[in-house]
């Protein structure tokens, strides 16, 4: 019976030598994973730990011998699983930097200008905006309260852990072998890790759908802003930077959330509980490390504040990288029309270099950072097993008191090391949501609703004394005092040389841009009285040289302005331009799914589908920016003949510089220098010999080829 009896205990000592053996090695691997995501460098820090239970491999071998001999008083064969749990060592993963690619925006827009090459400015005045936060995470608040429970709930019981594990080390270790308290303290062990297995699920669960919810619920909103914004907003912003801000910034911004909630709030937790249970162990112990934290803390605050500023400097030298890589593949039949595949090669090699420079920059501010905090943590490790002993050598703590301190300070370091890893993701994480918000409060000069919806429209357009400059060009004014009047139902052509103003009419007229000075009318009355949706959607039809198609079929571009319109409505547009023979051709006919841009139809093709689609929206107003100059003869005819349809009875701006396309306007007027110089018939103004004279005589005789 005795031999069972010992043989018994021999299990449960070797089981518990053997739980505290793996339990020492199997927690503290922390990876730091620096990655750079699609040419922007997107940097994500992440600590992944096995178990959230015991771990107290942070002792070296040096102990082993102290160790065992304070574990021999309390029991022999203690002693020996403990000098061999003692002697395991501390592992730590090495950094790794990891580029990734990334999807990157289909569109964008055509430079003139190579993008300067400047490092990226480290001033970020943006901050997060704590209440809009709250309005968008209040839809889901019982969700999050119920993933914070749990949380918590996972929490205390890993604070409990090292309590249960302190009583079963004493039964294991009294006189006797308390076989009865043994199973209990075993059976309260399990049900621990049961309740901690079932809950950990549940938070975690609740917790992704709370995060997508919210991301779907900020992407929305965010998409809501940047379709209010003024024209003046996309064009001090490139494309990239602003997909970049629907994509990128909003999914980082969502993972810092989560993280904050599922190992932020759960560590501190488990931190502060267990540093109560702690103090009831040892009062001297727990004043020991109270002493040596707050120091490290002040310390780590310091380099934290460094690390931000490099993480904006990240940020902002890849939001230039994705602009470049973006506004090159957008473009790329310019550039192999040029050749220029080697230059843009090496101009985008100087921004990942720059990308690389600040992103190793952070990745060694980081490294710097958590290695600092686990030579820290060790080191607390370390006295605490040392300190210990002694206390155990004066019979002053028992073995279960000595495991339930150290498991206890194990849990503290874990909850420690993962929050100084989860800083870098809270800081990049604030740092999205502030660009994230920044545009989301971002206000438009413009309002997209509310004015005047009158139920007819005559169509008279008048410029009276406007001036304009461009937002993004305040000092150079594009039309000074310019005066000009449409009568309705009238064709008015404007002519002159390239940046005399001519499309920056048009823009005004759609009210893309407000005037600086001067008021635009429309049947008398400003046309900022006028509820801007209204206009653009009711009365006033564009077609330009290039007009944008969307990769949908054919039937949803014409009806892009209509979107009730009916089929026959759709192929009776299609017919008045010209448009429905070339459209039945096709394979799957009206069906047909256009490429990205349009770039699977011809350009007189385009131009007729997009004839159609004003013909559908019936416009009072209708705006002809250059919109036959790209095309060949034949095209051109077929393109003219259709325009003259939807022309007819009227208001009709005409922007061209083709003299066939002007010479019939019920008026002509001549743009230089931002002001109306000449207005007048065709035979008018010939006759009176002044610049359309010039222009017209230039491209009969060739010398300046149209008259632009």
């Amino acid at each position: 019976m005795m031999m069972m009896m010992w043989g018994m205990r021999v299990v449960v000592v070797a089981r518990a030598g053997m739980m505290a053996s793996g339990l020492l090695g199997c927690a503290q691997r922390v990876c730091t994973r620096v990655t750079v995501r699609g040419l922007r460098t997107q940097r994500t820090l992440q600590r992944s730990v096995g178990s959230d239970s015991f771990n107290a491999s942070a002792v070296p071998g040096v102990l082993s011998v102290a160790s065992a001999n304070v574990a021999r008083r309390a029991h022999p064969i203690l002693a020996v699983s403990s000098a061999a749990v003692w002697r395991s060592k501390w592992t730590l993963a090495s950094s790794l930097v990891q580029p990734v690619a990334c999807q990157e925006p289909r569109q964008a827009p055509l430079r003139s200008v190579l993008p300067s090459r400047k490092k990226a400015s480290g001033k970020d005045g943006r901050t997060l905006d704590w209440k809009l936060l709250w309005e968008l995470l209040r839809p889901d608040i019982f969700l999050l309260a119920a993933a914070v429970v749990a949380a918590l709930t996972v929490a205390y019981v890993n604070i409990q852990v090292p309590i249960l594990l302190g009583s079963l080390v004493n039964a294991i270790t009294s006189s006797g072998g308390d076989v009865s308290s043994m199973q209990n303290s075993a059976v309260s062990i399990v049900g621990a890790y049961v309740t901690q297995t079932l809950f950990t699920a549940m938070y975690i669960t609740l917790l992704g759908v709370v995060g997508e919810k919210f991301a779907e619920r900020v992407r929305l909103r965010l998409f809501e802003s940047i379709m209010r914004q003024d024209i003046a907003f996309f064009d001090q912003r490139q494309s990239g930077e602003i997909v970049n801000r629907l994509t990128t910034d909003v999914q980082e911004f969502k993972s810092s959330f989560k993280q904050v909630v599922s190992v932020g709030l759960r560590n501190i937790t488990q931190a502060v509980g267990s540093l109560v249970s702690m103090y009831m162990v040892s009062p001297t112990l727990t004043g020991y490390l109270i002493v040596v934290v707050p120091t490290v803390i002040a310390v780590g605050t310091a380099l934290g504040s460094s690390l931000r500023r490099m993480s904006r400097e990240s940020h902002e030298a890849a939001d230039k990288t994705t602009s470049y890589a973006t506004e090159v593949i957008g473009n790329m039949r310019t550039v192999r029309g040029f050749g220029m595949e080697s230059r843009e090669v090496a101009e985008f090699n100087h921004w990942t270099s720059e990308c690389r420079r600040l992103a190793s920059k952070l990745a060694f501010g980081i490294g710097v950072f958590t290695g600092g905090s686990h030579l820290f943590l060790n080191g607390v490790v370390l006295g605490v097993i040392y300190y210990g002993g002694v206390l155990m050598s004066r019979d002053e703590m028992t073995a279960g008191d000595l495991m339930r301190f150290l498991v206890s300070s194990q849990t503290i370091q874990r909850a420690l090391s993962n929050t100084s890893v989860l800083f870098g993701q809270v800081v990049r994480g604030m740092g999205a949501g502030s660009r994230v918000f920044e545009y989301i409060k971002h206000n438009s000069y413009i309002p997209l609703t509310g004015g005047l919806k009158p139920h007819q429209l005559e169509g008279g357009i008048e410029f009276a004394d406007v001036t304009f400059a461009y937002p993004t060009r305040p000092e150079q004014q594009v039309l000074k005092r310019f005066h000009l009047q449409i009568p309705a139902g009238k064709m008015v052509a404007l002519c002159g040389p390239s940046g005399a103003g001519k499309s920056t009419v048009a823009s005004l007229i759609e009210r893309f841009y407000d005037p600086s000075e001067g008021t635009v009318l429309l049947d008398g009355l400003p046309l900022s009285d006028y509820d801007p949706t209204y206009i653009r959607q009711q009365a006033i039809g564009y077609i330009n040289q290039e007009p944008v198609l969307f990769a949908t079929t054919v039937f949803e571009n014409i009806r892009y302005g209509r979107p009730d319109a009916t089929p026959d409505e759709v192929y009776e547009a299609a017919r008045q331009a010209n448009a429905h023979q070339f459209i039945s051709s096709f394979p799957e006919g009206y069906d047909t799914v256009l490429g990205e841009r349009g770039v699977t139809v011809s350009g007189g093709q385009k131009q007729r589908i997009a004839i159609a689609r004003a013909i559908l929206k019936n416009p009072r107003i209708l705006i002809l920016d250059e919109a036959t100059s790209a095309l060949d003869a034949e095209s051109e005819k077929l393109v003219q003949a259709a325009l003259d349809r939807l022309t007819a009875g009227r208001t009709v701006l005409v922007i061209a510089h083709r003299l066939s396309t002007i010479q019939a306007a019920d008026q002509i007027a001549v743009v230089l220098g931002g002001r109306v110089v000449e207005q007048g018939t065709h035979k008018q103004l010939i006759r009176a010999k002044g610049v359309y004279a010039d222009l017209v005589r230039h491209q009969i005789s060739g010398e300046g080829g149209y008259v632009v």
